[in-house]
């Protein structure tokens, strides 16, 4: 990158001779490529502070000296450091801008975030001040916190402008804004492995927008290495997606915990119920112009707090775009629907019932307890089944906003309602269309008026099927998309199965 106001500085490695390059004067240490020493610069003389653990392999299309441009302004990406939290890990990327300035360019559940070194003007609390959920200002800006928990750096690469002790347990806050458009939704990030903590803001991005060029080629992994035997029934499998943290045995149905990275201790919990997805695992289809793998699938079943007894289920596809990062295709009796992870967070009304996010005002519809029960495929947060959530869904027309709530995350999503046969033609799956069918999508009937007969006639049909259904029904919820009592559907829309905050 060339910059007049920048001077690039090399000195060798106190470890093994290589060239170890700064080309941002803010960068205070870096990991030489060769023998993975962690140095730190001090002055124009290089110390040798440690070595640095191996990269996690985590085939991002992202890779150092990539370059784009943001908001107008060049940028080089000249580091990365990888964390893990108590569900997986993440990557943040070291952007050198043409200004000379560092941002970062972090994964979001999926999804990138640009972010940028924020400063306070007051004194950042302790972490255990922020209460999930809770909404706080910082530096007048009101946010509602969706992340508390502790972090460790298991690895780095290229030169930084920060490095925290590697394996070392330190806190990071997660705040959110609504903001009026996706562009200003905000992720403010507080970082309590430095005195004061460190704050970062960013917004949501999309790599195609960044104009980037330098990637790799592909996002597909070499297999080679990647396969592992089942810790249950010996089965050789192959990890297929980037960054997975479970999977599922394909010959006994056990899921799998890889967070650990293959080699590490694998635990498995045994699934007895095998469910069949309507659209197979490795799948291609094209939904709103993108074309999405399905890499993941499971089951969920609902509970309303208020009535133990009645049980819902529904299915969530996890999918995925090299580019795009994550969606979840939802199919509930009352449709499908198309959800992604919200960057920001709304702001919801003091009585639960409404919610406002980038302008638009969802009313609530229904509130229930969520627990996955049966998983098949791979996932990049390490899924477990029995995973018990808090949700809430809001809905405004055929749009919908639903919220997650596990003990250490507060998670959105935002999406919409999708025709089943659209659905079923964007997998290439016309000849079953009719299993895609549901209460569909169509507006409810323009007909303002009914005869009192017809209305009576409706209202003994459905008492005597009622009847007839609750003493026969074989349905079982934990296993099948159906729902007991009178309602038609609970969890309408699934909600965002917890992925992570910054992850």
């Amino acid at each position: 990158m060339t910059n007049g106001t920048q001077r690039s500085y090399s000195a060798p490695c106190p470890g093994c001779g290589a060239p170890v390059n700064f080309l941002s004067a803010q960068s205070t240490h870096a990991v030489c490529g060769y023998c993975q020493s962690t140095v730190v610069r001090e002055g124009d003389v290089l110390k040798r502070i440690g070595k640095m653990a191996e990269l996690f392999d985590d085939h991002s299309l992202l890779q150092l000296q990539a370059s784009g441009t943001f908001k107008g302004q060049a940028f080089t990406l000249v580091g990365r450091l990888q964390y893990k939290y108590g569900e997986g890990t993440w990557t943040e990327w070291h952007a050198l801008l043409v200004d000379g300035s560092s941002a970062f360019l972090s994964e979001d559940n999926g999804a990138y975030v640009f972010t940028a070194t924020q400063t306070s003007q007051r004194d950042v609390p302790p972490a255990d001040r922020f209460r999930l959920g809770a909404t706080t200002a910082i530096n007048g800006q009101p946010y509602t916190v969706t992340s508390n928990q502790q972090v460790t750096l298991i690895s780095a690469q290229g030169e930084l402008p920060r490095l925290p002790g590697l394996g070392v347990p330190f806190v990071v806050v997660e705040l959110r804004s609504q903001g009026s458009d996706s562009s200003k939704a905000e992720v403010l990030s507080v970082d309590y492995s430095t005195d004061p903590p460190a704050l970062s803001r960013g917004s949501a991005v999309m790599l195609d927008d960044l104009k980037l060029s330098g990637l790799k080629d592909a996002s597909a992994k070499d297999e080679k290495g990647r396969q592992f035997a089942c810790p249950n029934c010996g089965a050789t499998l192959t990890v297929q997606l980037a960054g997975s943290k479970s999977m599922t045995c394909a010959s006994c149905n056990s899921l799998i915990d890889i967070s650990q990275g293959v080699g590490g201790e694998l635990k498995h919990a045994l699934q007895d119920e095998p469910v069949q997805p309507l659209i197979a695992l490795g799948t291609l289809g094209t939904l709103e112009g993108t074309q999405w793998q399905v890499v993941g699938y499971q089951h969920r079943m609902g509970t309303d707090p208020t009535d133990p007894d009645e049980h819902f289920g529904w299915e969530e596809y996890l999918l995925y775009n090299a580019k795009r990062g994550f969606s979840f295709l939802v199919d509930s009796t009352e449709g499908w629907s198309l959800v992604r992870p919200a960057t920001g967070a709304p702001v919801v009304s003091s009585n639960l019932q409404t919610a406002t996010y980038l302008g638009t005002r969802y009313q609530l519809k229904e509130s229930y307890s969520a627990e996955t029960n049966y998983v098949v495929g791979e996932f990049y947060w390490q899924v477990q089944r029995g995973q018990k959530t808090g949700n809430r869904d809001y809905t405004n027309g055929k749009n919908m906003l639903s919220m997650e709530q596990s003990p250490q995350e507060l998670t959105w999503s935002v999406g919409g309602k999708l025709d089943s046969d659209l659905v079923a033609k964007a997998f290439k799956l016309e000849g079953k269309k009719d299993l895609f069918k549901r209460s569909d999508v169509g507006a409810v009937s323009g007909k303002q008026s009914m005869s009192l007969f017809t209305v009576f006639l409706i209202v003994a049909l459905c008492i005597f099927l009622f009847a007839i259904l609750s003493r026969c029904s074989e349905c079982d919820p934990r296993v099948e998309n159906c729902s007991s009592g009178y309602r038609s559907t609970g969890g309408s829309y699934g909600g965002y199965s917890s992925g992570g905050g910054h992850k």
